[in-house]
C-alpha cells in the first residue's frame, strides 16, 4: 500500500531501460495499468478486440497509423485508440510514451504469437 503513495519520476523510470517496444508498468489504478515504453522504427498493425489503448507522448514524437490516416504525436499530446481499430505505430526517431490501459492489454493485441509479444510486463 505504501508504494502506491509516492510520487513517480518518469524520467528515472525511462533511464532504467534502453530497448524499444517493450512496455514497463510503472503504476496500476482500478484494474488499470500505466506503462512506459520507448519507441523506434515501426510497429505491426494490430487492434484490440475488447480493450481502449490510450497514448501520451512524454519525449519525441512518433505517427499513428491507422488505415484511413496518419495522426503525429508531439510531446504533451495523447490519442485513444478505441477497441477494434486497427492500428501501428512509427517512430522515426526514438519516442518515449506513457500508455493507460487495462491489465489485460496485450502490446501486440491480436498477434499473440509476434516475436514482439509482451505477455509478462516488467514492474519498475
Amino acid at each position: 500500500m505504501s508504494d502506491q503513495l509516492e510520487k513517480v519520476n518518469l524520467a528515472e523510470k525511462f533511464a532504467q531501460f534502453s530497448d524499444h517496444w517493450n512496455p514497463r508498468v510503472v503504476g496500476e489504478l482500478n484494474g488499470q495499468q500505466v506503462k512506459i515504453a520507448k519507441f523506434l522504427g515501426p510497429f505491426e498493425w494490430h487492434h484490440h478486440e475488447q480493450e481502449d489503448e490510450f497514448f501520451l507522448v512524454i519525449k519525441g514524437a512518433f505517427e499513428m497509423h491507422l488505415r484511413d490516416k496518419v495522426v503525429t504525436l508531439k510531446p504533451g499530446e495523447f490519442m485513444i485508440v478505441p477497441r477494434g481499430v486497427e492500428h501501428k505505430p512509427v517512430a522515426n526517431q526514438e519516442a518515449e510514451v506513457l500508455m493507460f490501459e487495462p491489465a489485460s492489454t496485450l502490446n501486440t493485441g491480436n498477434l499473440q504469437d509476434s516475436a514482439r509479444t509482451r505477455k509478462d510486463l516488467e514492474k519498475i
